[in-house]
């Protein structure tokens, strides 16, 4: 683990100073790394209770509110992007949701819709804030101060008015939506963005005080379910195999808990799950070179492989292990786990960080690369 934590740690200050979190470089932020970096600061806290790496967590929050809750530079739009003034912005700063952080601005409404440069266009994705609500989610229960679980509550009341609709009688959910949320931007749904938001829910649930003007989950985490309960979750793609991976350690541990009762749910994920992975093999992903290979994708998987070993222990430790066909699922995936041991060491190699591929994505590389190396922070 010394190894691990020391590599994770140069990492982690390296992102900060290079986004300016630290120093006097004007911050850049982008939601889906910086919810990987604020459990990767936990993470480095709960291994050496350092206070810096707990306040660098608590930075970060208050620099992507700041900057991703309020228009962007070069809108003529101004301040918090829900309306809110000044005051009432930084007490709810996720009222109106988080700007994805992307270089070039939002498609206008009477713009032609271009799918490579909607890649790079701003917006709002619906999985960018389902992560930065287990992010928050994951400050308030280190820190035991409840107004992070206020702001993730906040976030997930919003997102879901926003992104989740009704069409021809089902539920689905829009892929990505304008940053004042008030239209669609790409309507097709993100194969496991109902799994993600109603795993999340539950959690911010789970965590929030018992106090009756709270806000409720409860019906937003019931249309989510009967969303999951229709979809055939499995996929060949790298992080969405490491996301249902992680998905099943946080049901697992719901029902553990007695939060969750349907192992109904659970047990689809891991039959998916490993259904995914014969589908990603069959491609022989791994015999590719660096410059062929998207590494936070790859990562994503190697993270999910961290959370099976955890599955593993809470099966062992809980009542779980009385239930045969979970953990006949769970002895099935764990004969997978080389893979992410094979992708991790892939990527620890400086070599294979050199090709042009990992250099354009490397800030959410290497934060995820940290991640796999102390996912403690995360899950």
């Amino acid at each position: 683990m010394h190894g691990s934590f020391d590599l994770a740690e140069k990492i982690m200050i390296d992102y900060a100073h290079r986004t300016g979190v630290l120093g006097d470089r004007k911050p850049r932020r982008y939601l889906w790394t910086d919810s990987f970096a604020v459990c990767n600061y936990l993470g480095l806290y709960r291994i050496s209770g350092n206070e810096r790496y707990m306040q660098l967590a608590l930075k970060l929050v208050d620099q992507v509110h700041f900057i991703l809750g309020r228009h962007r530079e070069d809108d003529p739009r101004r301040g918090w992007i829900s309306g809110l003034n000044e005051e009432e912005g930084k007490r709810h700063p996720t009222l109106g949701g988080l700007r994805i952080g992307k270089r070039l601005p939002e498609r206008e409404p009477d713009e032609p819709f271009d799918e490579s440069l909607e890649w790079e266009r701003d917006g709002q994705y619906y999985h960018y804030l389902t992560r930065w609500m287990h992010a928050l989610n994951r400050v308030s229960r280190e820190t035991r101060d409840p107004i992070y679980n206020l702001w993730a509550a906040e976030l997930a009341k919003t997102a879901h008015a926003a992104f989740v609709y009704e069409r021809d009688g089902q539920r689905r959910i829009y892929w990505k939506m304008s940053i004042d949320l008030t239209r669609p931007l790409v309507d097709s749904m993100g194969l496991h963005d109902p799994l993600d938001g109603f795993v999340v829910y539950n959690e911010i649930q789970a965590s929030a005080p018992r106090n009756p003007e709270w806000p409720s989950l409860t019906r937003e985490i019931n249309e989510l379910l009967e969303i999951c309960m229709k979809m055939n979750l499995a996929t060949y793609d790298p992080l969405g195999i490491g996301c249902l991976l992680w998905n099943s350690y946080f049901l697992a541990e719901m029902l553990v808990n007695g939060r969750f009762r349907r192992a109904d749910l659970l047990l689809n994920v891991l039959n998916d799950s490993l259904l995914s992975l014969e589908l990603y093999l069959a491609t022989d992903p791994l015999r590719l070179s660096a410059s062929n290979r998207l590494a936070f994708r790859e990562l994503g998987l190697s993270i999910g492989f961290k959370a099976v070993k955890k599955l593993q222990q809470l099966v062992k430790e809980s009542n779980l292990s009385s239930h045969e066909e979970i953990c006949s699922l769970i002895r099935s995936l764990t004969h997978y786990s080389w893979i992410g041991d094979e992708i991790e060491k892939f990527w620890l190699k400086p070599e294979s960080r050199e090709s042009s591929l990992w250099k354009e994505h490397q800030d959410i590389n290497m934060v995820m690369l940290a991640t796999s190396l102390i996912p403690d922070g995360f899950l």
